[in-house]
C-alpha cells in the first residue's frame, strides 16, 4: 500500500482554487472527488447548477459527459472481449457490413475493434477539421450537435470520406468510439444505451448515467467560458445549437445542450452519455482495482497500458494511448507530477479527470464551463493542488 501520498493539506488547496476559479468567473460551477487508496479525502460541489436561477451546484449534479462517454462505452466493449462475444482483432466490416471507408489511395480498409479503441482507425472529429471540412459536406455528426440522423445513416456519412492514414499507421483522436458503438449493438442486438446498462453501468449501480438526463432537475445547465470574449462565461442556449471556437484553423465545436434530454437523439458513444461525478469515480476506481465485475483482470490492465507504442499523440506530449484513454509515459514531457503510467481524459462541456494507480489515486472534476474545465489553466491548476506542488 503506498503511504506517502500528502493527504492532510489538499483539501485546503483544492478549497482555494475552486474559490479563486470562481471568484474570478472562470468556471460557474464544478464537483471535485478525490479518492485516495480506495477511500473518499475530498469530496465538494462548488459554484452553481443554474448561475441565473441561484441554484447551487450539487455533488450528485447531472453533467452532459461529451468524452467521458469514451471510457465508459470503451469499457463496454471490453466486457463483450472478456465474454468471449467479441475480439479485438475482429474486422469492424464483420459487425458493420455497411462501413467500409477507404484509405487515401482508394483501397479499402480494414479496421478492426483495436483499432476503433486505441483511435489508430485513420478516423477524425469535424471539430478538428477545417471549416467546411470532409465531414461537414458529407453531414457527419460529432454527436453533440442537433443533427436528425441515426447512428447507422451517420457511420455511413462517416464512411463515405476517405480516411486520413491507414488503419494502425497514426493516432488521431477521432469519432471511433461511435463506431465501437454501433458494433457493441451488432454484438448484443440491443440498442446501445440499454447494451451499456447491461454491460457497465448496472452492474456498478450507476443509476445517474446513461444517454439521456435521468433527472432533469439535477443536469447543470452548460456554459461557454470567456474566450468568445465574454466578460463571464455565457449560458448556452437551451435549444438550438451553440458554437464554441475551438484551437485556430478547427471548425469548432456544435453543442446542442437539449441533446441530454431527447430520447430521439441518436446514442453517441463517443460524445452522448449523461451522468454524475460520484459514478463515473465509481467506475475508474472499479478498473483501477482490477475491473471486477466488469472486466477480467488481464484486461482491466490492458486498459491503462501503451497499446500505441512510439506514435506520436498530437497535443498530448509524454502520453500514449490505452484502450478508451491516454496513459502517461514521460511525465516530464507531459509537465505533471503524475506517475508513469497514470490515465488521464477530459470532455468538451468542461470536465477533467486522473487516475495515478501508482499512488492508488483518483480525481473527478465535472464543470459546467466549457472549454475551461477541460482543456483550461484549471486542469493543471488541479494537478498542482492534488499533489501539493507549488503554483508556477
Amino acid at each position: 500500500m503506498n503511504t506517502d501520498f500528502p493527504v492532510a493539506p489538499l483539501a485546503a488547496r483544492i478549497d482555494t482554487l475552486l474559490h479563486t476559479v470562481l471568484r474570478e468567473q472562470r468556471l460557474v460551477g464544478a464537483v471535485v472527488l478525490v479518492r485516495y487508496q480506495g477511500r473518499d479525502i475530498y469530496r465538494r460541489a462548488a459554484g452553481h447548477l443554474d448561475r441565473e436561477a441561484g441554484t447551487p451546484m450539487r455533488d450528485d449534479a447531472l453533467f452532459r459527459l461529451a468524452s467521458v462517454s469514451k471510457p465508459i462505452v470503451s469499457t463496454a466493449a471490453l466486457a463483450l472481449v472478456g465474454q468471449g462475444r467479441l475480439q479485438m482483432i475482429d474486422p469492424v466490416a464483420r459487425w458493420l457490413p455497411y462501413f467500409q471507408p477507404r484509405q487515401p489511395g482508394g483501397q479499402l480498409a480494414a479496421i478492426t475493434v483495436r483499432h476503433l479503441l486505441t483511435h489508430t482507425a485513420g478516423l477524425d472529429y469535424g471539430f478538428f477539421q477545417p471549416p467546411g471540412g470532409a465531414y461537414a459536406q458529407a453531414g457527419v455528426s460529432d454527436g453533440m450537435d442537433a443533427a436528425p440522423v441515426s447512428m447507422p445513416d451517420n457511420l455511413r456519412r462517416l464512411a463515405s470520406v476517405p480516411l486520413a492514414f491507414a488503419p494502425g499507421e497514426r493516432w488521431a483522436y477521432s469519432i471511433a468510439t461511435d463506431v465501437l458503438g454501433a458494433v457493441i449493438e451488432q454484438v448484443t442486438g440491443l440498442p446501445l444505451a440499454q447494451a451499456v446498462r447491461q454491460l457497465v453501468t448496472g452492474p456498478l449501480a450507476m443509476h445517474d448515467t446513461g444517454f439521456v438526463a435521468v433527472d432533469p432537475t439535477r443536469l447543470a445547465v452548460a456554459y461557454a467560458d470567456r474566450q468568445s470574449g465574454y466578460a463571464r462565461p455565457r449560458r448556452l442556449r437551451d435549444a438550438g445549437e451553440e458554437h464554441l471556437p475551438f484551437l485556430d484553423g478547427m471548425a469548432g465545436f456544435t453543442l446542442s445542450p437539449a441533446r441530454a434530454l431527447d430520447a430521439c437523439a441518436y446514442a453517441s458513444g463517443g460524445a452522448g452519455m449523461v451522468g454524475s461525478a460520484p459514478d463515473f469515480m465509481h467506475l475508474l476506481e472499479t478498473l483501477r482495482l482490477g475491473g471486477a465485475p466488469l472486466l477480467p483482470l488481464a484486461l482491466a490492465s490492458e486498459m491503462g497500458r501503451n497499446q500505441t507504442g512510439m506514435l506520436e499523440l498530437p497535443s498530448w506530449p509524454g502520453r500514449s494511448f490505452g484502450l478508451g484513454f491516454t496513459v502517461l509515459t514521460d511525465p516530464l514531457a507531459a509537465g505533471t507530477r503524475e506517475s508513469v503510467g497514470s490515465w488521464r481524459m477530459g470532455g468538451t462541456y468542461g470536465h477533467s479527470w486522473f487516475v495515478d494507480p501508482v499512488r492508488e489515486l483518483s480525481v473527478v472534476a465535472f464543470t459546467n464551463t466549457a472549454i475551461e474545465g477541460m482543456a483550461g489553466p484549471f486542469v493543471a491548476q488541479l494537478c498542482h493542488a492534488v499533489y501539493g506542488e507549488a503554483l508556477a
